[in-house]
């Protein structure tokens, strides 16, 4: 035990004022000793790339305030904290809560986000070395409270927790609130042939067809990573992002200079998708490796072909994770099209703190009855997914 039992927390507005060693001792512990992390977002070298590459920072809307909790001297806790002006790029949406807040007379931004920006992938938020589990927790969620209420903050939100931090939180009195998003889950799959045979016959039968189609549109399709990923391939995958980000977005939210970072120091946690035809790069899918997941992230092309987007994005990661052994594969935000193609619905989890208690107490009742909501839709919508009732029988 530590004699000294006092938890100071410090703000910091660079990651460059922390080692990366004392950061991932807290976020990817179990990566310390080799391997991958479980959650290559919230690791020192991928927060630090959207830090350098000003895909976040001054005029961004994402201020950093990385919390660090020490306890005798040693980083014990973290948490990728962040001074939001407004909304974008979080995916767990609020807006309603911002104009209902406004229309009442009140300031809702700047708010604080405990956060992996841009990334709707769901991993711990409250970073803590083993063995300062509950102590740690508790300092970064009392520290995070503290920083709004005294700075006259409206709100402190952690998106996309876990589910035991949820749960930890809302003992805590934080506002647990439940969403849901589409992942593929590996039942031990031999082969894509073996996922196929898991389907009813009219949605194997279909995707065959989409694999088939796709593969058809007249070039070649690629899978890369580590070293086989060259400056050339960013290239190609900048043009397709700015197209992508361009429709969904209004601009991207990432900068050209991430994806550099991405090829110095995060090759090695990545996956590329690429479609060539006639010798140019066409379209590309771009993933994320964990320990047990494979995370896709973005996605765009330069030219349409029919149902290339779902061999890229959805067919290549489930190729991937299974001949990898990879537990399941988050395919991002939203998309009920990803039902018929094998991800089935599942929960995701943040926490909220609201200053004001009267609009704190209709947003919980808006919570209740959404958490209500959304265990009804996933109930149902696994009821229509593409697996054999006798398989969906199985499903917990």
């Amino acid at each position: 035990m530590d004699s000294d039992n006092t938890i100071e927390i410090n703000i910091l507005t660079s990651l460059s004022q922390i080692a990366a060693e004392d950061w991932d001792a807290c976020a990817c512990p179990e990566a310390m000793q080799g391997g991958r992390p479980l959650d290559p977002f919230t690791t020192h070298r991928f927060l630090r790339a959207l830090e350098q590459s000003g895909s976040v920072g001054t005029g961004t809307g994402w201020d950093p305030r990385y919390m660090v909790a020490e306890l005798g001297g040693k980083v014990i806790a973290v948490a990728p904290l962040y001074a939001k002006s407004h909304s974008q790029g979080e995916y767990i949406f609020d807006h309603n809560w911002a104009h209902a807040y406004e229309r009442a007379g009140g300031r809702y931004y700047p708010k604080l986000q405990i956060a992996v920006p841009f990334t709707p992938a769901t991993g711990r938020r409250f970073l803590t070395r083993p063995g300062y589990e509950v102590a740690g927790m508790s300092a970064l969620v009392q520290g995070a409270v503290q920083l709004a209420s005294e700075n006259g903050l409206s709100s402190l939100h952690a998106t996309f927790c876990t589910e035991a931090e949820a749960l930890a939180g809302a003992q805590m009195g934080l506002m647990h609130r439940v969403t849901q998003q589409y992942h593929w889950t590996n039942d031990g799959y031999a082969d894509f042939d073996a996922f196929l045979a898991s389907l009813s016959s009219r949605k194997r039968k279909a995707i065959r067809k989409e694999r088939a189609r796709a593969q058809d549109f007249g070039g070649t399709i690629t899978t890369l990573t580590g070293d086989a990923i060259q400056p050339e391939h960013w290239d190609a995958f900048w043009v397709f992002y700015q197209d992508t980000g361009a429709r969904k977005w209004g601009q991207p939210y990432l900068t050209r200079a991430f994806f550099d970072h991405v090829q110095q120091s995060l090759r090695d946690d990545v996956v590329l998708v690429m479609a060539e035809r006639d010798g140019q790069y066409v379209a590309g899918a771009l993933n994320f490796i964990g320990r047990d997941a494979l995370f896709g992230r973005y996605w765009g092309c330069i030219e349409d072909h029919p149902c290339l987007h779902f061999e890229a994005c959805y067919y290549q990661a489930i190729d991937l994770a299974i001949a990898e052994g990879l537990q399941r594969v988050e395919a991002g935000a939203q998309g009920d099209h990803k039902l018929a193609r094998g991800y089935l619905p599942v929960q995701t989890h943040s926490l909220h703190w609201i200053a004001d208690r009267g609009f704190a107490r209709a947003v919980q009742n808006y919570l209740d009855a959404e958490r209500n909501a959304v265990a009804e839709d996933i109930e149902i919508l696994t009821a229509y997914g593409p697996f054999r009732k006798d398989r969906q029988e199985e499903q917990p």
